[in-house]
């Protein structure tokens, strides 16, 4: 291969990986590593999960959220490149081809398939291959949501919140309970939540393609107090995971102090005061979610 080939392959890859925000893994990889080590408990004679099984749990999160994101930028081109917001992202601005985004993104499933036969073929777990088909499907049906209902954020939580499910699962089938299903239902909460508060700045857009959005579609004021009750629905299950899965004092501080964040995160966020979205969105939200996994498995390795 000549160097001028080997440079625009590695210049096609920083570009998708540009386009699909790693560091926006943020948000929901720590979730799955607290899943893990909550699963990880119920491994007999050990009581935390093997290394192998959180490299393979890295491995999946960031293929399955490559894959999602890189399907909604295919499906959504054509709407980001009217958006003064988005149409400077890679596929509307033409700095990578929607041949390329769907090359990348068929990497990025067989990449996500390969980590998900891991578990069977080292740990004899089916479930993770057998689920990796609807897993991905359920990823990149929240790309089209946005055009027939303004819950579109709801689903998104839920997508998100699979990324515990499936850590659970990955580790520990047997021992998924009310535990499994509180620590989805925060983060399906926690994610609409500030799902809605990004929405906010795309009002007027997605009122003249006819998307769907709550902010769009009910008014920036109810949105946003829909956006405050999800974060105080997610604070409450937080509060019930700690008494379900007898978690301690170090959780219960990361929990107040993920409470005190998500105040000052929806205080950032006003009706016709978009411009500190970002700051609501992305810092404080990578933040809360580091924040409480490492107090969670601080915790578990500390009992």
């Amino acid at each position: 291969m000549s160097l001028g080939a080997t440079r625009r392959i590695r210049e096609t890859v920083q570009t998708w990986a540009e386009m699909v925000k790693f560091s926006h893994s943020i948000f929901a990889l720590p979730f799955a590593l607290m899943a893990a080590f909550l699963a990880g408990r119920n491994i007999e004679g050990r009581g935390w999960p093997y290394p192998g099984q959180i490299g393979l749990i890295l491995i999946c999160m960031v293929a399955a959220r490559s894959v999602a994101m890189t399907f909604n930028r295919i499906v959504d081109a054509q709407i980001d490149a009217r958006n003064p917001r988005t149409a400077q992202r890679p596929l509307p601005a033409g700095k990578l081809s929607l041949t390329a985004a769907w090359i990348l993104l068929a990497l990025a499933a067989i990449t996500f398939a390969i980590a998900c036969l891991g578990f069977f073929l080292f740990y004899d777990n089916t479930w993770p291959i057998l689920a990796s088909g609807p897993v991905l499907a359920f990823l990149c049906g929240y790309s089209f949501t946005k055009r027939f209902t303004k819950w579109s954020h709801y689903y998104l939580g839920l997508a998100l919140a699979l990324s515990p499910l499936a850590a659970w699962v990955a580790v520990h089938p047997a021992s998924v309970g009310a535990p499994t299903l509180l620590l989805m239902a925060v983060v399906t909460f926690w994610v609409a939540g500030f799902d809605i508060l990004y929405a906010c700045q795309d009002i007027e857009v997605d009122r003249r393609e006819g998307l769907y959005s709550l902010p769009s579609r009910l008014g920036p004021a109810k949105a946003l107090w829909i956006a405050r009750s999800s974060h105080v629905l997610a604070v409450a299950g937080l509060v019930a995971l700690g008494a379900a899965a007898r978690l301690g004092m170090v959780y219960g501080v990361g929990v107040a102090l993920a409470a005190i964040l998500l105040l000052v995160e929806n205080s950032l966020v006003r009706p016709g005061k978009y411009d500190k979205i970002n700051v609501a969105f992305f810092t404080i939200n990578g933040i809360i979610s580091v924040l409480l996994a490492a107090c969670a498995i601080v915790d578990l390795l500390g009992n």
